[in-house]
C-alpha cells in the first residue's frame, strides 16, 4: 500500500537499527520520551524496542488523552447524566476509564443512564437532532487534534438553533504538559523528546522552539509509522551528541512550522484559557486547558448544568500517574496484569487505545517474551 509499506519496511528498519547502534556513544544512556501514546504503541507493536541498542531507552510520557482526564471529571460527566437525565454522547475508550467512584460510564449505562458511545461530533449533533425534548450533552476530550472538530459542532448547533445540544470541555494543551514535565519539582532524566505527530498537524513546529532552547532539550516531531519513530530517535541521538537543542522535524510530510492555521482559527472563535486545570498525574496545570467562550455560553454545559466539582481519586496502588510522568514502567506497577487487565482496569492507562499499560498488554511485553519480527 503506498505511503504505508514505505514506512514499514523490515531492509530499512535494520538499516536505521544499524546505523543507530554506531552513533549512539557506548559510554552514554540515551532516555528518549515519546510524548505521544501512539508513539508508545508504535514502539510495542513493530518491537522498535527490541532494535535499539541497549543504551537507548524510550520514556513514555502524557500524550493520552484519555489517560490523563482526571477521575473527577469522570464523576461529573456521571452527574450529567444520573442527576440531570441527558443523553451523554462521548468516545468509545471514556466508557470503560473507572472514575473517582470506582465506577466507569459503561456502568453507569448498564444502571440506566442514558450514555451513548460514538464516533464523531456529528453523531452527537445528529443525536440532539433527532431527540429535540431531551438535552444531550457531548463529553469531549482530546488535545488540539479533536479540539477543531468540537468547534465545529458548537458553530453549527449554534447556526441550527439546537437548543438541546452543549458540550463538557475537557479540551487540554500539549505545551502545556510538555512544560509541567520539565517544570516538575522532581524531574525524570529525558534526553530528548520525541514530540507527538496529529496535534503538530494543528500547532506546527513553533511553540516547541522555547522549550528546546530553554531547557535545553532536543526535540525531533515524530510521525506514528515504525520508521519515523526509528528515524526520529535516530535525530534525537544525533542532536544530543552535537549538544544542539533544537527542534527538527521527521513528520514532514505532515507537519509545518505554522501548522493548520484555518483549524486554530476556530479553536480562538470557540474557546478560551482556563486559569488552570488538573490532570491525572501531573497536577494542577496553569493555562493548560480550553473552556467554550462566554459569548457561547449556551452550548457550554458547565454553565447550563449544575455541577458539583468532584474530589480526585485514584485507584489504591495504580501506577498510572507515575507512568505518564515517565517516572515508571508499566511492569512497575503492582496492580499491572494481576488485578488490572484490558477486561478488569484499574486505571485510564489500561483502557486507552493510546495507554502504555494497553500497549505492554496488547503486544506482550507483560510476557518478557522476545518478538520473533520486530518489523512487519
Amino acid at each position: 500500500m503506498k505511503y504505508i509499506d514505505e514506512f514499514r519496511d523490515q531492509k530499512t528498519a535494520r538499516h536505521i537499527a544499524a546505523v543507530i547502534k554506531q552513533e549512539a556513544h557506548t559510554e552514554r544512556h540515551y532516555r528518549l520520551m515519546e510524548f505521544c501514546g501512539g508513539h508508545t504503541h508504535a514502539i510495542f507493536r513493530y518491537g522498535i524496542q527490541d532494535l535499539m541498542p541497549d543504551n537507548v531507552e524510550f520514556v513514555h510520557g502524557p500524550g493520552c488523552p484519555v489517560c490523563v482526564l482526571p477521575a473527577a471529571r469522570i464523576d461529573e460527566a456521571m452527574q450529567l447524566a444520573e442527576q440531570h437525565g441527558v443523553i451523554l454522547c462521548t468516545y468509545g475508550d471514556m466508557m470503560r476509564v473507572p472514575a473517582g467512584s470506582k465506577r466507569s460510564l459503561m456502568q453507569a449505562k448498564a444502571s440506566g443512564a442514558d450514555i451513548r458511545m460514538i464516533y464523531s461530533t456529528q453523531d452527537a449533533l445528529q443525536i440532539a437532532r433527532d431527540n429535540s425534548g431531551k438535552q444531550v450533552v457531548f463529553f469531549a476530550i482530546g488535545f488540539e487534534t479533536t479540539t477543531p472538530a468540537t468547534a465545529v459542532s458548537i458553530k453549527q448547533a449554534a447556526v441550527e438553533g439546537l437548543e438541546n445540544f452543549s458540550v463538557f470541555c475537557n479540551h487540554v494543551l500539549t505545551p502545556a504538559a510538555l512544560g509541567a514535565i520539565l517544570n516538575a519539582p522532581e524531574p525524570v532524566t529525558i534526553d530528548a523528546f520525541l514530540g507527538p505527530s496529529h496535534v503538530s498537524t494543528i500547532i506546527g513546529s513553533r511553540p516547541y522552539e522555547h522549550f528546546a532552547k530553554d531547557y535545553g532539550k532536543p526535540i525531533v516531531i515524530a510521525g506514528f509509522e515504525p520508521l519515523d519513530v526509528m528515524q526520529s530517535a535516530l535525530m534525537a541521538i544525533r542532536l544530543i551528541n552535537q549538544g544542539s537543542h533544537a527542534v527538527e522535524n521527521e513528520y514532514s510530510r505532515a507537519v509545518t512550522p505554522d501548522g493548520n492555521r484555518k483549524a486554530q482559527a476556530l479553536m480562538a472563535e470557540v474557546f478560551e484559557l482556563r486559569n488552570s486545570f488538573e490532570w491525572r498525574g501531573l497536577g494542577l496545570i496553569a493555562d493548560s486547558a480550553l473552556q467554550i467562550k462566554p459569548e457561547l455560553a449556551a452550548f457550554d454545559a458547565e454553565q447550563r448544568f449544575a455541577v458539583a466539582a468532584q474530589a480526585n481519586s485514584d485507584v489504591k496502588g495504580c501506577a498510572c500517574p507515575e507512568i505518564l510522568r515517565g517516572q515508571k514502567k508499566p511492569l512497575e506497577c503492582k496492580l499491572f496484569g494481576t488485578v488490572c487487565t484490558p477486561e478488569n482496569p484499574m486505571g485510564s492507562c489500561m483502557v486507552s487505545s493510546e495507554g502504555a499499560c494497553a500497549a505492554y498488554w496488547s503486544y506482550g511485553r507483560h510476557r518478557n517474551k522476545p518478538s520473533c519480527e520486530p518489523v512487519a
